[in-house]
């Protein structure tokens, strides 16, 4: 499921091209949240020609592309003008109440907005940013700085020992969840030394065989997800009590609470349970 397009359904589109009277799909964001009607248990991103009938306080807005052959947008808002029909909900909270390919390009929408929004002013000179035609940047009119959109890349890897997984609870999850290694490439490295970096550092682990798995946008860090497999080499499971505060092998037979369906994690997870 982590590998699925955002591309079925949606077209990038950079220039808006709206026709009279034609409505549009809004992803609506006030703060790190999404805005949506909801209607039977199933919620509904607004869909309409504008946000006047909305009467909300809007921010910012930006043309995506076109989803199902019609236009759509995304949009902050400011708090307090939420309308009394509507909701406002965290993206992972909608992951069963929308339809996938909405919560994939929500996620689009969702850092798109985020990078607008902090890419006001030039972080070189500090003057007022323009837009940039027919691109998702801006440029800085006083001393020619270009800002792209940015993305992070970060690595995940289910290490494997003999017939045993390697999860660890972080310091950063809730409850008693355990999930792989995970952690942001540094400069200078390959995504392989990340990996071996990471689990180094958090568990204090060699592995082998590194290989490549897949890859899954993760919007909630403005990052870009590429899973691994690795085997054990050597060591004993050493946490570093900082991001790491337990870690095991764990079997088949014996799993903790694991992370959402949504995430590559838990698809690199399924792979070893359908496996054993």
């Amino acid at each position: 499921m982590a590998k699925q397009s955002i591309y079925k359904r949606y077209i990038t589109e950079l220039e808006p091209k709206p026709q009279p009277g034609e409505c549009s799909y809004w992803f609506i964001f006030c703060k790190d949240r999404l805005l949506v009607e909801v209607r039977d248990d199933k919620a509904e991103l607004p869909y309409r020609s504008d946000l006047d009938g909305l009467k909300v306080s809007l921010i910012r807005t930006r043309h995506l592309g076109r989803f199902n052959e019609q236009p759509c947008y995304v949009a902050e808002i400011e708090s307090g003008s939420i309308p009394p029909d509507m909701r406002l909900y965290e993206l992972r909270a909608l992951y069963y109440a929308v339809d996938f390919d909405i919560f994939l390009l929500a996620g689009k929408a969702f850092q798109i907005i985020n990078w607008d929004k902090t890419h006001q002013f030039c972080g070189r000179c500090g003057s007022k940013m323009n837009e940039v035609e027919k691109e998702i940047a801006k440029i800085c009119p006083r001393c020619g700085l270009i800002n792209y959109t940015r993305i992070s890349p970060a690595v995940i890897t289910a290490i494997f020992k003999e017939d045993k997984i390697l999860l660890a609870h972080s310091a950063a999850f809730k409850g008693k969840l355990y999930s792989l290694i995970a952690g942001f490439v540094e400069p200078g490295e390959t995504l392989e030394d990340g990996v071996r970096r990471e689990i180094m550092e958090e568990v204090g682990l060699s592995v082998k065989n590194i290989k490549y798995f897949g890859s899954q946008a993760w919007p909630f860090s403005s990052s870009l997800m590429v899973g691994y497999t690795a085997e054990y080499e050597s060591g004993e499971i050493t946490v570093d009590h900082n991001e790491i505060t337990d870690a095991d092998w764990f079997d088949v037979n014996n799993l903790p609470e694991l992370p959402a369906e949504y995430s590559i994690a838990r698809e690199m997870i399924n792979v070893y349970i359908n496996r054993f």
